[in-house]
């Protein structure tokens, strides 16, 4: 018997012994505290916002729920961030594509700049966006004569949701399109595939799932966006206002069971829209999986 075997044949014998060691000790300890924490800062928070809803009756939390005024406001909220989610989700795989597959001079700089929204108070973005395509504005003055309004209205909206979610595309679609093997995009050229055919089928099958990772955060922080919004949008009832002011201003005239009806619809469809994205992901990764094989 040779040295190698040993451990195997140990391992075989009645009554032996096998202890699995773990790079953290402790595993039932942190699994506690990680359970805790997250009922702590999660389960418990969202929990609260539910049970508040349930102090109010099933009319009055219709009434305050699907009011005309609301139900405009939940139109603009969620097509506003569908709309800026799926532009970021085209333009960011484009600026990922460019920053991973092009050298070029200030490569480093705009790298930097797309994490600007991150590191800018939403509050500056806001006011940074209006002062530029208002009316007079620096580029605003020589749209509104031409009968172009990006301010003040829904345009304004989607523009600042589609400058705040840029980063979660791009940053989510870049580590992936680094991995990518630039191999088997040389054996498809070789293979006569055309440009179109090598990104189809080989290049967007790897990162689909990351831009649905990408086009999902983008979407969930746009949904739940305010400061970046309210400077540009005009907050005209009906029109440009959107959910998270009909929160804030019901909170102004405590009316918290409003408020909280209304957060619930919020996080009710947010999280439905979210298991559904995440159902495509693990479609997608399956998909993948079973044509590689």
């Amino acid at each position: 018997m040779t040295t190698a075997t040993l451990p195997s044949a140990a391992a075989s014998l009645p009554g032996a012994r096998r202890t699995t060691r773990r790079v953290l000790p402790g595993f039932n300890i942190t699994l506690g505290f990680t359970l805790f924490y997250l009922c702590l800062i999660v389960l418990i928070p969202l929990s609260t916002l539910v049970f508040k809803s349930f102090t109010m009756t099933w009319p009055a939390f219709w009434e305050a729920v699907s009011s005309p005024r609301v139900v405009a406001s939940y139109r603009l909220t969620f097509g506003a961030s569908l709309i800026a989610a799926s532009v970021n989700a085209v333009f960011g795989l484009l600026v990922a594509w460019v920053l991973v597959r092009y050298t070029f001079p200030g490569k480093k700089i705009i790298d930097a700049l797309v994490d600007l929204p991150f590191a800018l108070p939403t509050a500056v973005a806001g006011i940074s966006l209006t002062a530029l395509l208002a009316g007079n504005g620096w580029i605003g003055q020589y749209l509104e004569p031409l009968g172009i309004q990006l301010a003040f209205n829904p345009n304004g909206v989607v523009i600042a949701l589609i400058f705040i979610g840029l980063p979660f595309v791009v940053r989510t679609v870049q580590p992936v399109l680094e991995d990518t093997e630039k191999e088997l995009e040389e054996a498809a050229t070789c293979l006569g595939a055309t440009r179109w055919q090598t990104f189809s089928r080989v290049i967007f099958p790897a990162i689909a799932p990351a831009l649905l990772t990408g086009f999902a955060m983008a979407f969930a922080r746009a949904v739940g966006e305010y400061g970046s919004v309210i400077f540009i949008a005009g907050n005209m009832p009906m029109i440009s206002e959107i959910t998270p002011l009909i929160i804030i201003s019901k909170l102004e005239q405590y009316d918290y069971a409003g408020a909280t009806a209304v957060a619930t619809v919020m996080l009710v469809v947010s999280f439905i829209l979210l298991l559904i994205i995440n159902g495509l992901q693990a479609w997608q990764r399956k998909r993948s999986g079973g044509n590689n094989q």
